[in-house]
């Protein structure tokens, strides 16, 4: 899957088959690159395997619910946007899908347009609360000048380090997202760019070069932290 200026990624998960394909369609027709999955366990994942900016999920789904789904999603301390869609339209049913965490709620059946005016809305505000500081061209840590532009680093030392276009990305999006952890996920997206991601492995070996390059001891470092099974932070 190449590089491509989309609006956002999308999973859909919707059990009718005719309805997915049509839908899938749609918002790719409005320039969304959309995933389909059947059921809630292939959704969860899915999940787990890529990034997301909004999920469309059915209430009714085979195996595991779109309820549960929504539940566990939450419980894993990932914000995506979800929108819940149901046959089911009592006000109880909505509170219910709301409190499980879905940020909005449509009933079936829809109007298109409406759909697609509550998708863009969600995936809008999503991108900008994603969106923090932006960083300058240069930018200084303890004793460590990153030149973003010129893509090299002075480091403590005084060593001139020559940096690969993506260890650049990469150390802007953890700067500009400092002190809050950034999803394995999100990096592997925001920097890769598209939804075939290389391995894990691959951000952790940017990682240990990040503290070869700018910690004091590589082995405790102060700026560059993983956190088990989430993601890394860079803390100042």
């Amino acid at each position: 899957m190449g590089i491509s200026n989309n609006l956002g990624y999308i999973l859909l998960v919707e059990d009718e088959e005719n309805l997915q394909e049509a839908l899938k369609l749609n918002l790719e027709l409005e320039g969304y690159e959309v995933t389909g999955a059947g059921d809630g366990a292939e959704a969860l994942k899915k999940i787990n395997q890529e990034y997301f900016d909004l999920i469309i999920l059915d209430v009714m789904l085979p195996e595991i619910d779109g309820i549960d789904v929504a539940e566990n999603i939450r419980l894993q301390n990932n914000d995506v946007p979800i929108l819940m869609v149901s046959a089911r339209s009592s006000t109880a049913d909505k509170v219910l899908g709301l409190k499980k965490g879905a940020d909005d709620y449509i009933t079936k059946p829809f109007n298109l347009e409406e759909l697609l005016l509550r998708v863009q809305k969600l995936i809008n505000k999503n991108k900008k609360l994603q969106e923090k500081e932006t960083v300058d061209d240069r930018y200084n840590f303890g004793n460590n000048t990153i030149d973003f532009k010129a893509q090299s680093a002075t480091n403590f030392r005084g060593e001139m380090i020559e940096l690969s276009r993506k260890e650049a990305m990469l150390l802007k999006l953890l700067i500009e997202n400092k002190n809050d952890v950034v999803t394995r996920e999100k990096i592997l997206q925001a920097v890769w760019g598209y939804n075939v991601y290389p391995t894990t492995r691959t951000v952790d070996n940017f990682i240990l070069n990040f503290r070869k390059y700018f910690e004091l001891d590589s082995r405790s470092p102060k700026y560059f932290h993983s956190i088990r099974g989430v993601g890394y932070k860079f803390m100042v």
